[in-house]
């Protein structure tokens, strides 16, 4: 089992370590072809429109294998910017540069993905929230095998929130575990009495199993697969009794009428699962050495 629940600093160098040793292995033996202790700059320019995220891992990936290295952004981290615009300029070792070029890519076109969709989701739902206190978006555990905190922190950068990191962040009673307690205000009580000091949060699918919840005295609900008529009366059921959190079928067709109905928080799985990595450009500059 696992004994320890992983930092961002952690992840972060592991996301690193990882990338770098996967994709140099023993060797890169095309960068070999440039003279030892040469110098290059590098320039990353954005191909498209896009959100800009992921500058602490490209920064560690170049800095990895040339700790001399200068890497200077033109944008800020969640920066919105349009293709042409010039993203960072970079002075390395170039057998370092070339060698951490794909790899730092890779870090920031994927995280700048989630945070573009975060933030066009974000958009989405501006201004249709009937809730004083606005509708919320935010991610899922549906994330790539080892980049949680990567992705999580992306979805935070673009706008959006996090649900909770991980299994040991938070309780989120669902319908196998209410089958196995045997009702829902068994599986609360049961989750009340672990006194884990994290959130609970119950997965209802039906208006009488929210009745049913908020009687058990349910703090966080989720409303799963609901119609949107549904939500509307879950909304005045509710009476601001619980947090009131809507999963399923969600997409940027969908989601501002979902905001609509008065719900507190929206999850969305496609924030960190259905990405489409931003077409940015890493180009060594022809003009020379780096000075």
């Amino acid at each position: 089992m696992y004994e320890f629940n992983e930092t961002f600093e952690v992840a972060l160098r592991r996301n690193v370590r990882d990338a770098l040793s996967e994709d140099i292995g023993r060797c890169d033996w095309t960068a070999q072809l440039i003279p030892a202790g040469q110098r290059a700059r590098g320039r990353v320019t954005a191909k498209e429109a896009a959100v800009i995220c992921g500058q602490p891992w490209f920064d560690a990936c170049v800095m990895a294998l040339d700790p001399q290295a200068a890497v200077t952004w033109h944008v800020d981290e969640g920066q919105r910017v349009e293709s042409g615009t010039a993203v960072c300029s970079i002075k390395a070792d170039a057998r370092a540069l070339l060698s951490a070029e794909r790899t730092a890519l890779n870090f920031l076109q994927t995280l700048s993905a989630v945070a573009t969709l975060t933030r066009q989701y974000l958009d989405a739902v501006a201004g249709h929230s009937p809730n004083p206190r606005g509708c919320a978006v935010l991610d899922t555990r549906k994330t790539m095998p080892g980049l949680r905190q990567a992705q999580k922190y992306a979805v935070r950068i673009g706008g959006g929130h996090n649900h909770r990191m991980a299994l040991w962040d938070g309780i989120l009673i669902k319908e196998n575990h209410i089958a196995a307690a045997g009702s829902i205000g068994a599986a609360l009580v049961a989750a009340q009495a672990l006194q884990a000091g994290v959130g609970i949060q119950i997965e209802v699918e039906t208006l009488e199993e929210l009745d049913e919840a908020l009687a058990a005295g349910a703090k966080s609900v989720l409303l799963d697969d609901f119609r949107l008529e549904d939500m509307h009366r879950a909304v005045a059921r509710n009476q601001g009794r619980a947090l009131l959190e809507v999963s399923g079928g969600v997409d940027l067709r969908t989601i501002a009428a979902i905001a609509a109905t008065g719900v507190d928080r929206i999850s969305v799985g496609k924030l960190t699962k259905d990405v489409r990595a931003v077409d940015l450009s890493l180009r060594i500059d022809p003009q020379g050495e780096a000075q």
